[in-house]
């Protein structure tokens, strides 16, 4: 990737953790992820990263509830990249995958390695939370397994540097096939930390052809896209990690951090990218198989 390239902007709409009395814009329903994706399409998110909610908000894997919330958002939206999570704690890996095995989004994302999962409050002098998020080779292995029998691209998540070059073993068995597409995470106390140069080094040992983006944490959001859109990658912005605007304020809508997301790619010379555009940087098809959620 080059900053010649179109800049893809992903929104993460809601996450699995925060809820509306945390940010009054965190959608539950599926008319309301409707609205929120229909708000950052309009704003420059050419894909959506969805963790399903019931109505009532609780987090869900149920397919049924994927399926809802997918095929509202495709009414409004639907030239809208379809990207699910996997990034569950506690449950088996066949439910961690089912909705993507069932409905067949065009990415599914999954977490690339075990690591310490915290968040420290200085002012409490104590961990807010603290676990271990366990992903190891096989689990990782039997979720590309399953993706790729569906005929899906996998999104592999890194927390730090060695779960990028964790790739190379997957390769070499053929459970994962260049050209990959990386989302660098950063900020999360355990894994790697949000700063300019830690983006440029994790992002060099990216394999060549492959491409990637980056997700920050809280306000390091806007720090890191700047940072990625400079290096050539792509961003992702969206409630699941940050309520915030660069002014501090926070936001009414998804749509508000996708059109600051956009400003700033746009400041270092990208252009935001279409949906066309986007497929084709990730090696997608242009005419998605709806079929799963027909």
């Amino acid at each position: 990737m080059t900053v010649d390239d179109a800049c893809i902007i992903t929104c993460a709409v809601s996450g699995a953790v925060a809820n509306k009395q945390q940010c009054p814009g965190i959608p539950y329903t599926p008319e309301e992820y409707a609205k929120e994706v229909r708000r950052a399409r309009d704003a420059g998110a050419t894909m959506v990263h969805i963790h399903a909610r019931e109505p009532n908000g609780a987090p869900t894997v149920k397919p049924e509830h994927y399926k809802a919330i997918t095929q509202a958002v495709l009414a409004e939206t639907p030239d809208i990249i379809i990207n699910y999570s996997t990034g569950y704690v506690g449950i088996p890996m066949a439910e961690r995958v089912g909705h993507i095995v069932e409905l067949k989004p065009e990415i599914g994302a999954l977490n690339m390695g075990s690591m310490n999962y915290a968040k420290y409050s200085s002012k409490r002098k104590g961990f807010v939370f603290n676990f271990v998020f366990e992903n190891h080779f096989d689990d990782i292995i039997f979720l590309l397994e399953r993706m790729k029998e569906a005929g899906v691209k996998p999104e592999c998540e890194c927390f730090d540097v060695g779960h990028v070059e964790s790739v190379q073993p997957l390769i070499d068995l053929g459970v994962l096939t260049s050209p990959i597409q990386f989302s660098l995470i950063h900020g999360v106390l355990g894994g790697i930390q949000a700063t300019a140069r830690n983006l440029a080094h994790m992002s060099s040992v990216v394999p060549d052809g492959s491409t990637w983006g980056v997700i920050a944490v809280s306000r390091h959001q806007w720090t890191m896209a700047g940072a990625s859109a400079a290096l050539g990658g792509n961003v992702r912005v969206g409630f699941e990690d940050n309520f915030y605007l660069p002014s501090g304020e926070m936001a009414s809508s998804n749509g508000d951090l996708v059109e600051a997301a956009a400003s700033i790619v746009r400041l270092q010379g990208r252009k935001v990218a279409e949906p066309g555009e986007a497929r084709t940087l990730l090696s997608l098809p242009l005419r998605p198989d709806r079929s799963g959620v027909a």
